[in-house]
């Protein structure tokens, strides 16, 4: 994550994002409040939470249940028993989860500090938003997009397979179902994930079915993760705008997943290495 994304906490907040304490129950400004908006990230800005997965469950705490797909990290909390969930991105401690107390029909209740959060009206917009794009190697996809405008960040890993945590080695075996995808962090108020979905389009072959050019597997074909239902409207719109003009599209559209990170030497790569990707450039499509 960069540094420079993330915002000034004060004492309070960092006792509960840093150092992963907890607010007093039926304290948080959240607890019981039901507007309709988007909750983000109070430290990096990020969505975390629609409104419409939030439920009243009189625990003390906000409490969802369901995540924006690829937002929220799960991991063993320090004491061994309960789980932990962070901001995927920028590691802010949120609170834990539940399973099985059986409030909603998702049988999942995520426990949330309210301080850890900020709520984003839905008549206003989320200003930073995240993509997952997988074009290939993602060496390549990631250093094209990384030079676009109103990118912030970017960062490489591995989705939509069933394997926890899956290394580079397994993936490449082509049998966990992950593909390699690039993360685009983007300010939504300088570029929108229309002009990201066409610039996916242009930097590589998006009529290859069985990978990107000389790259052959599963894990290398082309694929849109969506979000939400307005990232997906848009996604299969501009997929049908191509086939329209008569043009062959392979790329699946899909609805994202955990996004793993894949190993440090694989980000940035072609920033470490002082080389070019071999099979990323920009066409002129739209």
């Amino acid at each position: 994550m960069k540094k420079e994304l993330l915002n000034e906490l004060n004492p309070y907040e960092e006792f509960v994002i840093i150092k992963k304490g907890t607010e007093r129950p039926f304290t948080g400004k959240y607890d019981d409040f039901y507007e309709k908006g988007t909750y983000i990230c109070r430290r990096c800005g990020l969505p975390l939470y629609e409104s419409k997965s939030k439920f009243k469950s009189d625990c003390g705490w906000p409490s969802f249940d369901e995540e924006i797909p690829g937002a929220v990290k799960r991991q063993l909390d320090a004491d061994g028993k309960r789980i932990e969930i962070t901001c995927a991105y920028c590691g802010a401690h949120l609170g834990h989860v539940f399973e099985g107390e059986g409030y909603t029909p998702k049988n999942v209740r995520h426990c949330v500090n309210s301080v850890s959060m900020e709520f984003v009206p839905e008549r206003e917009k989320v200003r930073r938003n995240r993509a997952f794009f997988a074009a290939g190697c993602f060496w390549g996809s990631e250093y094209m997009f990384k030079k676009y405008k109103g990118v912030l960040d970017t960062r490489v890993g591995y989705m939509g397979g069933k394997v926890k945590n899956p290394s580079y080695d397994q993936v490449c075996t082509g049998i966990t179902g992950h593909y390699e995808t690039v993360e685009i962090i983007y300010d939504n108020t300088s570029v929108s994930y229309e002009d990201l979905v066409k610039f996916f389009f242009e930097i590589h072959d998006f009529s290859q079915f069985d990978g990107q050019g000389p790259d052959i597997g599963e894990q290398y074909k082309s694929v849109i993760f969506y979000t939400n239902e307005e990232q997906r409207q848009i996604a299969e719109s501009v997929k049908k705008s191509l086939i329209q003009k008569g043009r062959i599209v392979a790329t699946q559209i899909k609805r994202a997943s955990d996004f793993w990170l894949a190993e440090d030497y694989h980000q940035n790569y072609y920033e470490k290495t002082g080389k070019v990707p071999y099979c990323h450039f920009r066409r002129e499509v739209f």
